[in-house]
């Protein structure tokens, strides 16, 4: 079993690490970790502090409210120029919501998805330059012959703002697989208006490897051009037999991407299988291991592979959690509107049904704080508001609103 007293002793460490520690100029005090239930595998930590941190708890005074709960399972959020709110809806359409949650257009024009399992229209983000070209760009779950892929597409958003025009498929992540679950997908533009594209490993125990190639698409965060182009000179860009827009490999499902306002760097959250979900920082041309090490089982409670959460080569995740919360998105706090938040990650989860504050010092992780326990909720995706509230979406059709009293 695991060993209690290496718990107890981290747990020591990491409280004083918080205490004595900030990432801006306001101390943290410590607690206990908000995770109390038993770990479902017995794996010990790389390092200290990798998992069970010591726990904070904001001190600022929320209001917390529901501003919408008409969605049909939304999955992506994105917050337009003028405040707004644009969203994925699972069976293939998207809304726009005015800042205060009510609707204002319903838009149509999208290619046909396979919503099934854990496909359907998923992620949405739109162009760096929106305000002017007005794109829109958009994952979904594509039919095929032999089965199901993620494609990621772009259009231009009418003037009346009730459907998508001109669209346009600029990637799909090959092979295509008969399985119906773990599609990844999240988009994200980089500094220089490329895109980063999270792709799942599809979950079957007959393809999950592909994680581990250099020729496929699966498991992968990808670097691309608005056109679905490799971004140029990327790490394996010289690489034999190895498709030039892989940036890194070996994950399992990354439902969570996000570049870190502060440092720039790109950071990952990824469910694991029966526990290890991870938070990892992604660098170019790196291996996160998956399927050959995991801080988690199968869902048999049997080891996955060789049953090893370590190994030379192979990046070790920044934090992970065991048992499972399922990192369903994350999002970076760069308002000042609650000041002892800025900096910090946010993690929604979805099987944890809670919104995790992570506190980050020299891209470690020193505190975690549980938000919106209780509610029995799925956070599908978040994004920071014009007005430095938390906004999310969850599986049940709500839209929240995290801000300050």
């Amino acid at each position: 079993m695991v060993n209690e007293l290496f718990y107890k002793k981290m747990l020591l460490v990491s409280a004083a690490c918080i205490f004595f520690s900030c990432t801006n100029s306001t101390t943290v005090s410590a607690q206990n970790p908000v995770e109390t239930n038993a770990p479902s595998a017995d794996f010990k930590p790389a390092f200290e502090g990798q998992t069970r941190i010591a726990g904070v708890k904001t001190k600022t005074q929320l209001d917390i409210s529901v501003i919408n709960e008409k969605l049909e399972n939304p999955w992506g959020l994105s917050v337009l120029p003028d405040g707004r709110f644009l969203i994925s809806q699972k069976q293939g359409t998207m809304v726009i919501l005015n800042a205060d949650g009510k609707e204002s257009k319903h838009i149509t024009g999208f290619p046909k998805v396979d919503p099934s399992g854990q496909g359907g229209l998923l992620d949405v983000t739109i162009d760096p330059n929106f305000a002017k070209n007005r794109m829109v760009y958009f994952a979904y779950s594509e039919h095929q012959d032999k089965g199901v892929l993620l494609a990621i597409a772009k259009g231009k958003l009418s003037a009346d703002e009730t459907t998508i025009e001109n669209v346009a498929i600029i990637y799909r992540a090959t092979p295509d697989y008969k399985g119906k679950l773990q599609y990844g997908s999240r988009i994200v533009f980089d500094k220089n208006g490329n895109l980063f594209v999270s792709t799942g490993e599809r979950s079957g125990a007959d393809i999950r490897m592909q994680a581990q190639y250099l020729n496929s698409s699966l498991g992968k965060i990808l670097h691309l051009t608005t056109e679905g182009k490799p971004v140029p000179n990327g790490p394996f860009a010289d690489t034999a037999d190895a498709r030039p827009e892989i940036y890194a490999l070996g994950l399992r499902n990354p439902d969570g991407l996000a570049i870190n306002p502060q440092t720039g760097d790109l950071w990952e959250a990824e469910f694991g299988p029966k526990g290890g979900d991870e938070i990892n920082i992604i660098k170019p041309g790196k291996n996160y291991g998956w399927p050959i090490i995991t801080y988690g089982t199968e869902y048999s409670g049997k080891k996955v592979g060789d049953g090893i959460a370590q190994k030379e080569g192979m990046e070790q995740p920044i934090y992970y959690w065991n048992p499972s919360i399922s990192p369903g998105c994350i999002a970076f706090y760069n308002s000042n509107s609650i000041g002892e938040w800025k900096g910090n990650l946010f993690v929604g989860a979805l099987g944890g049904s809670h919104i995790i504050r992570l506190v980050i010092k020299n891209d470690k992780i020193v505190g975690e704080e549980r938000l919106l326990e209780g509610k029995g909720e799925r956070f599908r995706d978040m994004a920071i508001g014009k007005d430095g509230a938390i906004y999310s979406v969850t599986d049940g059709g709500k839209l929240y609103r995290i801000g300050k009293k």
